[in-house]
């Protein structure tokens, strides 16, 4: 048997580079142009409680929060109060949140007459009811956080938080 010689006519094959990253370019272009940047659904600037707050916590607000309470029918979680500031607004959500928007609204037009700086740093707390449905507290946030006018979103107030959370009775 006859051994034959590995490396005796053998060539080197080279790959060209040029294409490759010509191709390479040509895919990241597409992919560049192609991206939709789309801004993410339902953000809420919302701070959600953590636990029962230490006795030594200290908010950095200089202003004292809006306070918005909503309380539940233990049995079947439908709003029964809406409160804005100790304020009954009533029971019935087609009335009550958009009533909550105006007294937000009222709030906001006197906040900024004090001074430009204090809209920015005003809260609002929401205390709603261990049982209360999602939909009330959605509505809260809604009405809180602005009001659409010709098409064009006028916002109120962006720093939204939670007060802690009540026992279930």
């Amino acid at each position: 048997m006859k051994i034959r010689n590995r490396n005796a006519g053998t060539t080197k094959i080279e790959v060209p580079m040029a294409p490759m990253i010509d191709v390479v370019f040509q895919l990241l272009i597409f992919f560049m142009l192609t991206l939709k940047i789309v801004a993410p659904e339902g953000d809420f600037s919302i701070n959600m409680p953590l636990g029962v707050p230490s006795q030594s916590a200290v908010t950095d607000a200089d202003l004292p929060p809006f306070r918005v309470r909503m309380e539940a029918d233990p049995q079947t979680g439908e709003l029964v109060q809406l409160l804005f500031n100790g304020n009954a607004l009533g029971n019935d959500p087609r009335q009550a949140f958009p009533l909550l928007n105006r007294e937000v609204m009222r709030a906001v037009e006197a906040l900024k007459a004090t001074g430009p700086g204090n809209l920015d740093k005003q809260e609002v707390e929401i205390d709603p009811d261990y049982g209360l449905k999602y939909e009330y507290i959605i509505a809260a946030i809604s009405s809180c956080s602005g009001r659409m006018e010709n098409g064009k979103v006028i916002p109120f107030i962006s720093k939204i938080k939670f007060a802690p959370i009540r026992q279930e009775q």
